[in-house]
């Protein structure tokens, strides 16, 4: 008796400790790392945690210093009820810089890290939306949204005082763009601001470009030079063209004031990010070479600020560059670049432009480089994001946090692999396919074939939460990613295959990638198959209910385009489908017809869900109302599910919870039912 009571008693633990499916709620509740910073010398590492409530129901938000030479040792260095951003080591590796609102506003701290309580360095009359700590700590450059032609901040503040003294809502606009992403534009712009140290807290800034009406972009585009005399930022030149052209530039100017010199003016293409080497021989940067192009491939230029002479590195090296950072030796160029379905981590030799791939498991990001080692972070289809740490020579791969420990431990994840196929042109295509969370080979499941949007993107191995692959393997599907022409990191030429040819190359892959995974996995039942995407791949579930109409038993189209004319007079950016369907709607040539899934309604016969933020101006919500209007004027099995509060994506928790809810009924409806 006493035996059965044991062996009872560990059955029941090892039901209590059994791993579950993923669920919308685990996927809402997973910690998350943020700002990421490695030390000058490379030995502390501060990192944000927002934590997810799931264990044990904690939602705070903090900082944390992890000693590299003691990986045991991790303090937590903030308590605050907000969250810290931006992050910014001093150069004496003695405190960091931070955004936080503690006094009202979001305002510039520094944070000593052996001793001592934060010190708020900024009290601005307005919000710092970024900033940027030059090396001798004398000078603050920051990031203020203001009212051009202003030349001091009282002047906007006026500004803003009498915008708020209307009676009326009107809003008057003489040039585009009106609106971008999920905002109408104010008459407000981001622009550079220059503030003194070491003199008390700065109540004061110096707008470095009050006569320009545009934005810098970003403050993550703003370097300082190494004499601490001028800031390089990226920027468009003022103009009434900004809406359909991608020439950002880099512009010099002095923290004193006076004229911005471009010096990029050569390139009509984009020109990004600049950083300078800690010796300040070099500055690097990012540039494409087509004019337009918004998914041309970033090459990385290096000037030598001595001779002048200006040279893209490893021109043969067929990958764009997402992130930089020079090594400690200045010769040496760490990049991350999306790579065969992964974002991977290379070196590249500013001298001779040799290319080595030190990581490539994976999505590497937050890249930092000190003294020996480089940190990251990393996350794949069954893990989210952790610190890692690597030697600069690509040795000694070392897991630096497990911030998702007990979490991961009450899941259990989908076994996943990457395929590949001879595509359209006979082409080499990938993809990545994930069984079900308790997969069976007896059995046969139905199948998830998720549509990437962009175009030019990837469902590679990451993970994410709003198109995340596990959910559905443990909804009990087969799921199928596969990355057509058009897709990133396989060589600029297949990403630039897609333009021009929307509904042509990549609808070709689509329908031999789904041949291919059933004949290659007969435990996938292609008779139980939805199709699903977003954006770009909502324009494909639309395509498809016209060209394919019998593939799939149900479709659904997440802020998909659906007329294609309508979608160009109505979407923000239009230097993306003039590049990618040849020029402004009404020229003769272009491709709004040709590839215009509203011209092929009366094909459409498969029940399809759509799905759409009202807040959503890259693809106005009444591309949805009008694929929804078609499939019931046809009497069509459909759902039209809309959310007023979200843009292109879905971000509120709350409403995630409903989405994918909302899909996996309709994917059970038609393959389950």
């Amino acid at each position: 008796m006493k035996q059965t009571l044991v062996a009872l008693s560990v059955l029941l633990s090892g039901a209590v400790m059994a791993k579950a499916p993923l669920t919308v709620e685990h996927l809402n509740q997973f910690n998350k790392l943020h700002d990421v910073v490695l030390s000058p010398d490379g030995r502390f590492l501060v990192y944000g945690q927002t934590n997810g409530g799931f264990s044990p129901a904690d939602t705070s938000s903090d900082l944390y210093l992890m000693d590299l030479s003691n990986l045991n040792k991790v303090t937590r260095i903030t308590q605050s009820a907000g969250r810290e951003s931006q992050l910014q080591w001093a150069n004496d590796g003695q405190s960091i810089y931070f955004i936080a609102n503690r006094s009202g506003t979001n305002q510039v701290w520094q944070l000593p890290l052996y001793g001592g309580e934060a010190l708020q360095i900024t009290d601005l009359p307005l919000p710092v939306e970024g900033f940027k700590v030059s090396a001798n700590n004398k000078q603050l450059a920051l990031a203020l949204s203001v009212k051009p032609g202003c030349q001091n901040l009282q002047c906007t503040l006026d500004a803003k005082a009498a915008d708020a003294a209307k009676k009326d809502t009107a809003m008057a606009y003489d040039q585009l763009m009106v609106r971008h992403w999920d905002s109408w534009l104010t008459p407000y712009r981001s622009h550079l601001h220059i503030a003194e140290l070491g003199k008390g807290t700065v109540k004061n800034a110096v707008n470095l470009m009050s006569e320009w009406n545009t934005d810098i972009a970003g403050i993550n585009e703003v370097a300082f030079t190494p004499d601490n005399e001028s800031l390089v930022f990226s920027a468009k030149i003022p103009a009434e063209d900004q809406a359909w052209h991608t020439n950002y530039d880099i512009f010099k100017v002095p923290v004193s004031g006076g004229e911005k010199q471009n010096m990029t003016e050569a390139n009509p293409a984009w020109d990004a990010q600049p950083s300078f080497s800690a010796d300040g021989r070099f500055m690097a940067y990012k540039a494409m070479s087509k004019p337009q192009a918004e998914a041309d491939k970033f090459s990385l230029i290096l000037l030598d600020m001595v001779t002048g002479q200006r040279n893209e590195l490893a021109p043969e090296f067929d990958r764009s560059i997402s992130d930089y950072k020079f090594g400690p030796d200045n010769r040496t160029i760490y990049v991350t670049t999306q790579d065969v379905g992964q974002y991977s981590i290379y070196a590249i030799n500013t001298s001779f432009g040799d290319v080595r791939k030190v990581h490539g498991d994976g999505t590497a990001g937050a890249l930092n480089v000190a003294s020996d080692k480089i940190v990251f972070t990393n996350h794949k289809l069954d893990m989210p994001p952790e610190v890692f740490q690597l030697s600069t020579d690509g040795g000694s791969l070392t897991q630096l946090t497990d911030i998702n420990a007990n979490w991961r431990k009450a899941v259990q994840f989908g076994d996943y692999e990457q395929f590949s196929f001879k595509g359209a042109n006979d082409a080499t295509v990938y993809g990545y396919l994930v069984k079900p969370w308790d997969f069976d080979a007896k059995k046969k499941y139905p199948m998830a074939f998720l549509v990437h949007g962009g175009p030019q993107g990837s469902f590679g191995n990451m993970f994410n939460e709003r198109w995340n692959a596990q959910m559905y393997a443990a909804k009990g599907y087969a799921v199928v990613m596969v990355d057509f022409h058009g897709s990133t990191g396989y060589g600029q030429a297949f990403t630039d295959s897609i333009s021009r040819d929307w509904g042509g190359k990549p609808l070709e892959d689509l329908k031999k990638g789904f041949d291919y995974i059933v004949q290659a996995q007969p435990w996938i039942d292609a008779n139980r198959a939805c199709a699903l995407g977003a954006s770009y791949g909502g324009y494909m579930m639309n395509w498809i209910a016209g060209n394919w109409p019998t593939g799939f038993k149900c479709l659904v189209n997440h802020a998909g385009l659906y007329d294609m004319p309508s979608f160009y007079g109505s979407t923000e950016e239009l230097w993306f489908p003039e590049f990618d369907l040849g020029g402004p709607v009404w020229q003769a040539e272009s491709d709004y017809q040709k590839f215009n899934p509203a011209a092929l309604a009366d094909k459409w016969q498969t029940p399809m869900l759509v799905i759409h933020g009202l807040k959503d101006y890259r693809v106005p919500y009444a591309q949805g109302l009008g694929a929804f209007t078609n499939l019931q004027r046809k009497g069509i099995d459909s759902r039209l599910v809309i959310f007023p509060d979200e843009n292109h994506w879905i971000l509120n928790k709350d409403n995630r919870v409903r989405w994918y809810n909302e899909v996996f009924q309709w994917l059970d409806k038609y393959t389950k039912g």
